[in-house]
Parts: structure tokens; C-alpha cells; sequence
């Protein structure tokens, strides 16, 4: 059985993109449209990697990445962060978060900001899913 990749995006031309570059690299999309949606995928169908959004409705990819690296059953799940918000500005806000009582949290695995080309993409997933 493939690979599951579990695209979080509340752009749903964003979310076409990510899930044409998953399938013809012969992984098997799953789609969300924001984090919470997100969390609940994560928790039913186990993906083997999440692409996600920073700025989403309902809850952010700030706090959904959070809530992935600090809980002990999904740390390890690797996360490829794909915004149009730079990197410095993700690694701020997961600053702020830490200083208002929450555990510090690592760097995502990959971080690429919007647009990105689709063998980059591609690249990103290969370099996580061996």
C-alpha cells in the first residue's frame, strides 16, 4: 500500500496542486481544508507526512503544527510547512506561542513558501518519505 500524504490548505487550488504533485509521484492524497479538519484526519487515517498551510480559518497551521510536534504520539510525523508566509515569521509566531506557557517546538523538516514549482514539491516529499 502507498504512502499517505495529508494536504492541509484552505486554498482549494493550493490543495489541487499538492494532491496532482502527490499523486504522480505515486502517494495517496488526503485532503483538508483547515487545521481542525486537519487534526481529525490525522488521528483516523495515520498519514505518513502532512503539507500544511500557516494561515487557515477555524485553526491555524501555527497551532496544528504545534499540536503535532508536541504530542508524544505524532511528534515524529514529518511536516512539510507550504505558505505564502516566510519562514522567519512561522519560527516568530512558534516563539510566541512557547513564551505564553507552551513547550518549545522544533523547525519544520521542510519549510517552502509559496508558489513553489511542483518537482520542488515533489523533491520536499522524497526527501521525507523514503
Amino acid at each position: 500500500m502507498g504512502k499517505k500524504i495529508l494536504v492541509v490548505d484552505d486554498d482549494p487550488d493550493v490543495r489541487l496542486f499538492s494532491v496532482t504533485v502527490i499523486e504522480e509521484n505515486g502517494y495517496i492524497p488526503l485532503e483538508a481544508a483547515d487545521g481542525e479538519q486537519g487534526m481529525q484526519i490525522i488521528k483516523k487515517e495515520h498519514p505518513d507526512l502532512v503539507i500544511l498551510d500557516v494561515l487557515m480559518p477555524k485553526e491555524s497551521g501555527v497551532r496544528l503544527f504545534r499540536e503535532i510536534k508536541t504530542d508524544a504520539k505524532l511528534k515524529k510525523l514529518p511536516v512539510i510547512v507550504l505558505s505564502g508566509i516566510a519562514k522567519r515569521s512561522f519560527l516568530r509566531s512558534q516563539k510566541a506561542l512557547t513564551e505564553f506557557g507552551g513547550a518549545p517546538v522544533p523547525e519544520p523538516e521542510v519549510y517552502l513558501e509559496k508558489p513553489v514549482e511542483p518537482n520542488e514539491l515533489a523533491d520536499a516529499i522524497r526527501s521525507q518519505l523514503p
